[in-house]
């Protein structure tokens, strides 16, 4: 870093300490920019606002990928998680989704230890109360109108009057924009329990011409732990030999702790709907929209009426801490409704609240106001990432976080854009979706949202992202090694499998046996040998296993995507005047002038958007090239 006379200069500057923060401060520094990051406090990096547990169902897929690109989460996670579970063990690999719970502290403390050593990078605590800019007299067109000034970032103002100059800012303010918390009528300003709303970034964005929407989101009550009676609930334990999240982790070498289950009730249900006169989502006191695939116990009982029970998860905060998260009964009614509320639940009868649940509504930008690569259309260099951009969940923020990171210093860099595609990525699917259907509501992550399900697996992340994390420059040395030294398995393995008999089932080849149903290690380990079998990884027979059995799936979701690789390498100029397009309905030509596609595949996925639409666009588009 360097001083000027009014102030420090920097390549980035990271807005936010929360997992996006993180991802994108450590990205942007890793590929050699000059970083800070501004946070209200640096023992808040890090910190699990809601249930402190990583991964889940499309969720752990983020992380392996994030991962695999050289991130921080899935290291993170394994050196602090307390239970490691894979989920969807009973169905097809393409949904196996890893989860573990967090030590919430030592989660925390590992991110903010990990981010302390990096190169490049400097935390300073503050609040941001303004993106500075200036305007290069050219102009472009954004969203179809010719703006009188293309504006362009220059840095940040700090609330106590300090200014960072940058040639790009990254946004990653989570739930604390103009952030009002919710339990009962009871409201008080701030994005989380004990800290503040920020106000000022709010009126700044209006002011550079991006519009903002309401969302809203829940936590539940913590209880604690000594208050439950764990004879009426139901333990869950962890798996018996824990997967790590990384692909740099060989073993998980802590202790695991169970979770437990219980239930609500009639009672239960009971008195929730007589106090919905007081809960805020049914008073009209509060008014964003929350999350469909999350809601609150109240939207339970109301929307889901015949169903005489909700499942519970109580799980521990930590080795040692005394709060348990009550994971189901995400709540805002007030504390003393609460309260009765929790013990009307089968080993809750005595519990005693540590901290009430409550509902937090806040301001996001709704992302039909940014590009695939997270950089606002309206402002050169100011990027937008998390539950900024109205996704939920962690791990999104992280994906979201990453890919900003990169793309912020690459193009400062003089690099191009880097995206992700469909087939690709979780990660490409998440941010396709972003700006072909931007969210009303917090958008999570659901293997059901991607295309190729079998081609984004949770253990082959690596094999796809790694060759590309390294060309990006974030895949490190050892990290490389690792890879290098599993595909050379993999290939080994694959070859032996193509010429070794069977010695187990039907006579025939190994690579016959794979495809058949029951096809397990035990065939491979007899037909190649136990010396031979010995040298391979357990997750090299492992992914043998399944791309044998799903080869077929794998060549035919292959062949979709190669049919499509057209449409998306066909590139729409930027700035691009849709509204000269005559032959386009107006439905058509106010859609793609506001979501601004990168590429005709991309336009094609845009709802509202037929078929003949993207032919008039494609045959447009062709005959200007052939021009």
């Amino acid at each position: 870093m360097t001083q000027s006379s009014n102030g420090t200069i920097y390549d980035v500057v990271v807005v936010g300490g929360g997992h996006a923060g993180a991802e994108a401060a450590w990205a942007a520094a890793g590929l050699g920019a000059r970083t800070a990051m501004v946070t209200m406090s640096a023992e808040a990096i890090g910190r699990m606002s809601c249930n402190p547990a990583i991964g889940g169902l499309g969720k752990g897929h983020i992380v392996r990928e994030v991962d695999a690109l050289g991130g921080l989460m899935g290291q993170v996670i394994d050196a602090t998680g307390i239970q490691f579970r894979m989920l969807n063990k009973s169905k097809g690999p393409a949904v196996w989704a890893p989860r573990a719970q967090a030590d919430r502290q030592a989660y925390a403390e590992e991110l903010r230890r990990r981010l302390s050593e990096v190169d490049n990078l400097e935390i300073i605590e503050g609040v941001v109360q303004e993106v500075t800019t200036t305007t290069d007299g050219r102009g472009r067109r954004v969203n179809g109108d010719r703006l009188k000034d293309g504006r362009r970032v220059t840095g940040v103002r700090l609330e106590d009057g300090r200014r960072l100059h940058a040639r790009a800012v990254i946004l990653t303010t989570g739930t604390f924009m103009r952030a009002i918390m919710h339990c009962g009528q009871a409201q008080s300003e701030g994005g989380r329990v004990g800290e503040p709303s920020a106000t000022g970034i709010s009126a700044c964005l209006l002011d550079l011409g991006l519009t903002l929407g309401r969302l809203k989101t829940g936590t539940p009550p913590r209880l604690d732990r000594d208050s439950l009676d764990y004879d009426q609930l139901d333990p869950q334990p962890g798996d018996e030999i824990p997967t790590p999240f990384s692909f740099m982790t060989d073993t998980i070498d802590q202790p695991q702790i169970e979770c437990w289950i219980t239930y609500t009730n009639e009672r239960t249900h009971k008195l929730i709907r007589d106090n919905l006169h007081l809960a805020p989502m049914y008073t009209g006191q509060i008014e964003a929209s929350g999350p469909r695939y999350c809601p609150s116990i109240e939207d339970k009982v109301v929307r889901f009426a015949d169903k005489p029970r909700h499942q519970l998860f109580l799980e521990p905060e930590g080795y040692d801490s005394d709060r348990i998260y009550c994971n189901g009964i995400s709540t805002s009614l007030p504390k003393e409704v609460q309260h009765d509320l929790v013990r009307t639940i089968p080993g809750l009868e005595r519990a005693k609240i540590i901290q009430p649940g409550y509902a937090v509504e806040y301001d996001f930008v709704p992302t039909h106001q940014t590009k695939v690569t997270l950089e606002t259309k309206a402002v050169a260099g100011l990027y937008l990432a998390g539950q900024l951009n109205g996704t939920s969940g962690y791990e999104e923020a992280a994906g979201q976080g990453l890919m900003a990171g990169i793309n912020a210093a690459r193009k400062l860099a003089g690099g191009e854009d880097f995206v992700l595609r469909r087939d690709q990525a979780y990660i490409g699917v998440m941010l396709d979706d972003l700006v072909t259907r931007p969210p009303t509501e917090p958008y999570r992550m659901f293997t059901s949202r991607a295309e190729h399900r079998l081609l984004l697996r949770c253990d082959n992340a690596d094999q796809r992202l790694t060759p590309i994390g390294r060309e990006v420059g974030l895949v490190d040395q050892p990290r490389w090694q690792r890879y290098e030294r599993k595909m050379a398995q993999f290939a080994d393995l694959q070859a032996l499998a193509a010429r070794a008999s069977t010695k187990t089932g039907p006579p025939g080849r190994l690579v016959d046996r794979l495809k058949q149903p029951g096809a397990s290690a035990t065939d491979v380990e007899a037909a190649i040998g136990a010396d031979r079998f010995g040298d391979f990884d357990e997750s090299v027979v492992q992914q043998l296993l399944i791309e044998g059995k799903y080869s077929g799936y794998l060549a035919r979701q292959q062949r979709q995507v190669d049919r499509l690789a057209e449409l998306e390498s066909l590139r729409v100029p930027e700035g691009f005047d849709f509204d000269g397009l005559s032959g386009l309905r107006l439905e058509a030509r106010e859609k793609f002038a506001a979501l601004t596609p990168r590429t005709i595949g991309q336009a094609s996925r845009i709802g509202g958007i037929s078929p003949a639409d993207i032919t008039t666009l494609l045959v447009y588009l062709t005959a200007r090239q052939a021009k």
